[in-house]
């Protein structure tokens, strides 16, 4: 069995079926809430890339990268590791085997 690892999701309304998410190692994601820095927050990251994803079918539907504008709507910037901070702090987290 490989290396586990989980999405952090964030949805900004309750209602809606649109959310953000990042894939993250979870080991050291946890690190990172537990009062971790910026560069801890790098380290979260599990994927080559540091990236968001997005999904208008909920967490398990079909993942794209997000415009610039629905980023720019929803959390006021475009800003990757500004949006990342904000997913990972206010998004939860749930376990997987694979993406």
């Amino acid at each position: 069995m490989g290396k586990s690892i989980a999405k952090v999701v964030y949805k900004p309304d309750p209602n809606a079926s649109d959310v953000f998410l990042v894939i993250v190692n979870p080991v050291e994601f946890k690190k990172w809430k537990d009062g971790g820095n910026y560069s801890s927050c790098i380290q979260c990251s599990s994927m080559a890339a540091f990236e968001i994803l997005s999904s208008n079918q909920g967490p398990q539907g079909l993942l794209r990268r997000p415009s610039k504008q629905e980023l720019d709507n929803v959390f006021g910037t475009h800003v990757d590791v500004d949006v990342i901070q904000y997913i990972l702090g206010k998004g939860k987290e749930e376990a997987s085997e694979s993406i």
